[in-house]
């Protein structure tokens, strides 16, 4: 894929966002009494939910060091494509992995800035995979000549 100066800006800017938002979720929003609270929504024990944190912490770092790897963007390496879309499609079933318990013990305990980091860095996710996905495509369309079109 071709990195276009759009594609790259607006990779590379949604990739910032989306790092400090899921840092923010991740070590601001996301505590122990938040995770219990969840569970007590949805009915579970809450004596796992230190080792419940422990490892949504891990795959909220994980997230964090993928779109750090979108930064990297900028500087036009034509291999980071598969591994940003990745990241990005990753985040963004967080829309339907995240149970809704935990929004709305984020919304008790923050209220609605508790899901606003959640609601941006997944749903922006989905819009950036969208982009991504279509920029690919297009610049998969041939000339006469072969080689792929710039969009």
């Amino acid at each position: 894929m071709l990195w276009t100066p759009k594609i790259r800006l607006v990779t590379v800017l949604c990739s910032v966002v989306f790092v400090l938002g899921t840092a923010l979720q991740n070590y601001v929003i996301i505590d122990l009494d938040l995770i219990e609270a969840s569970m007590r929504l949805k009915g579970a024990d809450t004596a796992e939910a230190p080792t419940y944190l422990s490892a949504l912490r891990l795959v909220g770092n994980v997230f964090i060091a993928g779109n750090a790897l979108g930064l990297l963007v900028w500087f036009r390496r034509r291999w980071l494509f598969w591994p940003v879309l990745a990241f990005n499609v990753g985040q963004a079933f967080g829309v339907f992995v995240v149970p809704f318990e935990v929004h709305r013990a984020a919304i008790g305990e923050h209220g609605w800035p508790g899901v606003l980091p959640s609601l941006v860095t997944d749903g922006g996710a989905v819009i950036l995979s969208i982009v991504l996905i279509v920029a690919y495509v297009r610049s998969r369309r041939l000339t006469r000549t072969g080689d792929p079109v710039r969009l």
